[in-house]
């Protein structure tokens, strides 16, 4: 992230924030068995780190002193084998949002931001859920408990994107159009359930006319095009399960 003679906002410095922030979400969410993989710990001190295109990578640390940026934590794949997988992935998580609060404000300090910027970088940082509660189940938690009048058995699809399921399972996979018939309270308060629904792969909030589907194992909701699924292939699946607990199930069978 060049300044190239321009003076840099918090605003940009939040963009940059957001993507590497996407993209170690994939890594330890719905490119965990390729993250799994790669943190071989037979090989040297690995790193993970968030680009700013929305991917991520597991990389040897910078060679130059001092780096360019911040450095990630060194050596997540040692303690790969000598832990709990949730544990391990919970663990790279929180070094994972240290470091990108450690990359967002090197480049406020190098931008010359003053307090006013400072803190308005931190309160867009602050507004999204960390890497650990998207991982860790975490943001959801607080999202149930902030809807506390939905009961434990419509919470699966009273609170999330859909409104109300139809007898085919398949169909609570799809958003259905509203019910222009919903008195207004209910639809304000179901709109702002749906708005406090986060992607379990990206972290990000429901956004209106967008495709979900929900994880039949872990019940946990992802954007249509973060895990590869069309509206047209959810109609064709009867149980869905995403690639954490995908995953998951495969290695507990090797």
């Amino acid at each position: 992230m060049e300044s190239g003679g321009t003076p840099r906002s918090p605003e940009d410095v939040f963009r940059d924030f957001r993507a590497r922030r996407a993209g170690m979400i994939k890594a330890l969410t719905t490119d965990v068995e390729k993250f799994y993989q790669q943190c071989d710990p037979e090989k040297e001190n690995l790193c993970l780190y968030g680009l700013p295109n929305e991917t991520w990578e597991v990389n040897l640390p910078a060679e130059e002193v001092p780096p360019e940026l911040p450095e990630p934590a060194l050596g997540i794949n040692f303690a790969r084998d000598g832990m709990d997988e949730k544990d391990w992935l919970s663990l790279v998580a929180v070094h994972s949002d240290a470091w990108l609060l450690a990359v967002a404000f090197y480049f406020g300090a190098r931008f010359g931001f003053d307090k006013e910027s400072r803190k308005r970088l931190f309160v867009m940082i602050n507004n999204l859920p960390t890497i650990y509660e998207v991982v860790t189940g975490t943001a959801k938690k607080q999202t149930k408990e902030k809807t506390p009048k939905s009961s434990s058995k419509s919470n699966k699809s009273g609170t999330k994107p859909p409104r109300q399921p139809e007898p085919n399972s398949r169909v609570s996979k799809m958003p259905p159009p509203k019910d222009e018939d919903d008195s207004g309270g209910e639809e304000d308060e179901e709109e702002e359930d749906h708005e406090n629904t986060l992607c379990g792969s990206c972290g990000d909030n429901y956004g209106q006319d967008e495709f979900w589907i929900c994880c039949d194992a872990c019940e946990t909701w992802f954007h249509g095009k973060c895990v590869k699924i069309t509206p047209a292939k959810a109609e064709h699946i009867k149980h869905y399960k995403c690639p954490n607990c995908s995953g998951s199930s495969k290695r507990a069978r090797a």
